[in-house]
């Protein structure tokens, strides 16, 4: 069924557990994001990136998002992820997108406040929700994400924020990074803690690729609710399909994008289970 991001997170809450939002951007990640979830029986969030545009068009992925979604035999919510133009928020919100982000983190504090509470105002006039981000995340290697100064997040200035903005959902920057680790995993779970003591919505994290399982459990069990992943399924079906060409140079590609999805399911459908917590 098609529902909200909002509803899975409240689910996440009850349960103890993060949901695994996954960056969609054609069918193929549509598809195997919720077979992968239906496989482990627990909701999905589609999320996809402003930077996604110029290669999938906005609307028409959200019409086949919402299509598959309601077929689906779980829950399935829409996201939009990473956006810092107004424009693409706008299109996502008049396109059915149950939630969108807000990305003003490379922007002065007082800035990104000013921005976000105009976008939360359009969105929540419209029944949509609102993520933001408080900090900046480094950027790994094999990501496709903007670059970031590895700024972490302050509680006090995260329980301003959320005060002031009204924000639905906040991403913390705690040590992890956008796609794979150069260096070894360190989050930082007091930090997190803190943070959680801080302010009552839920807390979302992004670059949960390549993060070790404990340390993800121990993130959930402190508040975490929401998990982004992109890197991680992205090398898999890449690796398998090279694996492929190799073997046959002229596979139909029909074929080769059965082989990438089958691939994509098995890498989120235990990215799911481990975000049970």
């Amino acid at each position: 069924m098609f529902t909200t991001t909002k509803v899975l997170l409240q689910l996440a809450e009850e349960t103890n557990s993060a949901v695994a939002a996954f960056n969609c951007y054609n069918a193929e990640t549509v598809q195997a994001a919720v077979r992968a979830g239906e496989r482990a029986n627990k909701g999905v969030i589609i999320a996809y990136g402003e930077r996604y545009k110029e290669y999938m068009n906005l609307k028409a992925f959200a019409a086949f998002t919402k299509v598959v979604g309601e077929q689906a035999a779980i829950p399935v919510a829409l996201h939009l992820d990473h956006s810092y133009e107004l424009e693409t928020i706008e299109q996502a919100i008049a396109s059915g997108f149950s939630s969108v982000m807000y990305d003003g983190s490379a922007l002065s504090f007082e800035e990104n406040v000013k921005t976000t509470k105009h976008v939360v105002s359009l969105a929540h006039s419209n029944g949509v929700y609102v993520e933001a981000e408080i900090g900046s995340m480094e950027k790994g290697d094999f990501s496709d994400e903007e670059e970031g100064d590895g700024r972490l997040t302050d509680p006090d200035e995260a329980a301003w924020f959320v005060k002031e903005t009204n924000v639905d959902f906040l991403a913390a920057s705690i040590g992890t990074v956008h796609g794979m680790y150069k260096g070894k995993p360190n989050l930082q779970h007091d930090l997190l803690a803190a943070i959680a003591k801080k302010i009552d919505i839920p807390l979302v994290l992004h670059g949960g690729s390549g993060t070790p399982e404990d340390q993800i459990v121990k993130a959930i069990n402190l508040g975490i609710r929401k998990i982004n992943v992109n890197t991680e399924v992205s090398l898999a079906a890449v690796t398998e399909m090279a694996n492929a060409l190799s073997e046959q140079p002229y596979i139909h590609l029909s074929n080769l994008m059965t082989t990438a999805q089958e691939t994509m399911i098995e890498q989120m459908y235990k990215i799911i289970e481990t975000f049970k917590g």
